[in-house]
C-alpha cells in the first residue's frame, strides 16, 4: 500500500463503516435462521414432502459454503467494497424472487442463488474490517461484526414465529428487501473505495477443485444421515472431496497467483485460533439446533414462544459483545477464550441434564451462561487469528476462515442430527425393555435422553479447545502498522484508495 493510501485509510470514520457492515451481515445471516421453523408451513403450502422442502435450507448452506473460498480472488479483482455491494444486490433480488416463488422447485432454486450471494457477504465484510479499520480499533470492530452474525440466528426464530403467526411465509423473504436496499445505500455512501492488491491471473484449476471439493464434502455432511454414513454415496463423496481437496492444496502451494493463498496457514497463531473458532461454531450450533426442537417437540411450545424463551440469552450476548471488544485490548485473547470455553462447557453440560418437565427458567439460565461463553470466545478467537496477517493477505485469510467454519457448521448439524436419531432409537428400545408401555411417554423420554446425549457430545467437543487456547498469547500491536508478514507476500500491491 502506498503512503498516500495509508494516510487516506487512517481518515475513515469508524461508526459509519461499522453500521454499513452490520446491516448487511445481519440480514444475510438472518435469512438462514428465519426459514427453519417455516418448513412444515412451506411443505403444506406447496403440497410437497418435507425431504424436498428441506433443500431450501440445505441448498442455501451448500451454496454459501461453496462460494466462501473464492471471495478473496473476487475481492481483489473488483475491490471488496464493490464485491459487498454486488453481494447485497444479488441477495436482495433473490430474496424478492423467493417471496414470489410459484412452486417448491422455484423456491429451492432461488434459495440456492440467494445463498451464493449471502456466502460472499460475511468474508467480504470481515475483510473490510481488517483492511480499512486501524489495528487498534479492530477488536471492538470485530466484536460488532461477530455480534451481527450471532444476533441474527438468535433473534431469527422469534421474528419468524411472529411473522408466521400474524402474516405469511412470504414475509420471511420480503423483510430482506427494504433492509437490503438500505444496506446497499449505506455501503455506497459510507465505505471508501480501495484496493490493496490485484491478482495477476485467474487460477481456473484452483476454482474448479475448491468448488468441487467443497460441494462434495458439504453434500456428504448434509445428506449422510439420510443416505447412511457407510453408504456408497456418502463414502464416495467424502473420498472424492478429500482427494480433490488435496489437489487444490497442492495447486495453491505451487501457483504464482493462487486463487486462495493457503500459505496464511503457516502462521501458527492464525491456524490455532481458526481451530478454536470452528469448535466454538460447533458449540453454537448445538444450542440453536437442540433447544428449539426440544421445546417444540417435547414441551409443545409454539414457535413464537420458543423464540421468546431464547431471547434473554440473545440479549445478554448482545450486551457482552462490545464489552469483550474493550476487554480484549486489556487482557488479550487467552484469558477471554479460556473463560469463554469454560462457560460454554459448563452451560452445555448442564443442558445435558434435561427432563421432559424441566422448567423453562432452567433452560433460560443455562442458555445465558452458554451465550456469555460464546461472546467471550468467538470474537477473541476470530481477532487473534487475524492480528499477525498482513493487510494484503487478509482477504484470503477471511475466505479460509469462513470456508472452514462453514464446513465445521455443516459437520456439526450432520453429526448432531445423526446422533440424536440413533440415540433416540436406542433409548426407545431400552425403555420398552424396562417395562414402559405408553408410546407417547416412550417417545418423549427417549427423545429427551437423545437430546441430552447430543449436548454431552457437544460439551466434549467444546472442551477440546480449552488446552489450545493456552497457546494464544497477547499480541503486541503498534497502532496503524501492519504486522510483519509471516507468510509469502502478495505478488502485487495496488495503488488506489479514494472515497466513492
Amino acid at each position: 500500500m502506498s503512503n498516500t493510501s495509508k494516510d487516506e485509510l487512517k481518515q475513515v470514520r469508524f461508526w459509519p463503516i461499522m453500521i454499513a457492515i452490520f446491516f448487511g451481515s445481519f440480514v444475510s445471516i438472518l435469512s438462514m435462521s428465519t426459514i427453519n421453523i417455516a418448513i412444515p408451513i412451506l411443505s403444506e403450502h406447496f403440497h410437497s414432502d418435507l425431504s424436498k422442502i428441506q433443500w431450501t435450507i440445505t441448498g442455501f448452506m451448500l451454496a454459501s459454503g461453496t462460494i466462501a473460498p473464492i471471495t478473496g480472488y473476487f475481492g481483489e479483482k473488483f475491490s471488496y467494497k464493490r464485491l459487498y455491494v454486488i453481494a447485497l444486490i444479488g441477495f436482495t433480488v433473490f430474496s424478492l424472487l423467493c417471496a414470489l416463488s410459484w412452486d417448491a422447485s422455484s423456491l429451492i432454486v432461488f434459495r440456492i442463488l440467494q445463498g451464493a450471494f449471502s456466502g460472499l457477504i460475511m468474508p467480504a465484510t470481515m475483510t473490510i474490517v481488517y483492511q480499512v479499520i486501524p489495528r487498534e480499533k479492530q477488536p471492538i470492530a470485530i466484536s460488532l461484526w461477530s455480534l451481527s452474525a450471532m444476533m441474527a440466528p438468535a433473534f431469527g426464530p422469534t421474528l419468524s414465529g411472529w411473522l408466521l403467526q400474524n402474516w405469511s411465509w412470504h414475509w420471511l423473504f420480503l423483510l430482506n428487501v427494504p433492509v437490503g436496499v438500505i444496506a446497499v445505500i449505506l455501503v455506497m455512501k459510507l465505505i471508501p473505495y480501495y484496493r490493496l492488491s490485484v491478482p495477476k491471473k485467474f487460477d481456473l484449476l484452483g476454482l474448479v477443485t475448491v468448488v468441487t471439493s467443497s460441494l462434495a464434502l458439504l453434500v456428504g455432511f448434509s445428506q449422510g444421515h439420510a443416505w447412511g454414513w457407510t453408504s456408497g454415496r456418502t463414502l464416495g463423496l467424502f473420498a472424492a472431496g478429500l482427494a480433490i481437496l488435496a489437489i487444490f492444496i497442492w495447486r495453491e502451494l505451487k501457483a504464482d497467483s493462487p486463487l486462495l493463498n493457503i500459505r496464511v496457514m503457516k502462521n501458527a497463531r492464525y491456524t490455532l485460533s481458526l481451530l478454536i473458532s470452528s469448535i466454538v461454531t460447533m458449540s453454537l450450533y448445538s444450542g440453536t439446533f437442540l433447544t428449539p426442537i426440544f421445546l417444540q417437540n417435547i414441551q409443545h411450545v409454539t414457535p413464537l414462544d420458543t423464540g421468546l424463551i431464547l431471547l434473554p440469552a440473545s440479549l445478554v450476548m448482545a450486551l457482552c459483545m462490545p464489552l469483550v471488544g474493550k476487554l480484549y485490548t486489556i487482557v488479550g485473547p487467552r484469558v477471554l477464550i479460556f473463560t469463554g470455553i469454560t462457560l460454554i462447557g459448563v452451560g452445555t453440560l448442564t443442558l445435558s441434564w434435561l427432563s421432559t418437565d424441566v422448567s423453562r427458567t432452567y433452560i433460560v439460565f443455562w442458555m445465558i451462561v452458554r451465550n456469555i461463553g460464546i461472546a467471550c470466545a468467538m470474537m477473541p478467537s476470530s481477532n487473534a487469528a487475524m492480528e499477525q496477517i498482513p493487510r494484503t493477505l487478509t482477504g484470503h485469510a477471511t475466505s479460509i476462515n469462513n470456508w472452514v467454519r462453514n464446513v465445521f457448521g455443516s459437520l456439526a448439524i450432520a453429526l448432531f442430527t445423526s446422533v440424536l436419531s440413533s440415540k433416540t432409537a436406542t433409548h426407545s428400545k431400552e425403555l420398552v425393555l424396562g417395562g414402559m408401555t405408553d408410546k407417547l411417554q416412550i417417545g418423549s423420554h427417549a427423545f429427551t435422553m437423545g437430546v441430552n446425549d447430543v449436548y454431552l457430545l457437544a460439551t466434549c467437543i467444546s472442551l477440546v479447545a480449552l488446552p489450545i487456547s493456552l497457546f494464544i498469547r497477547k499480541n503486541v500491536v503498534t497502532p496503524d502498522k501492519t504486522a510483519a508478514p509471516t507468510t509469502t507476500p502478495a505478488p502485487a500491491v495496488a495503488a488506489t484508495s479514494t472515497k466513492a
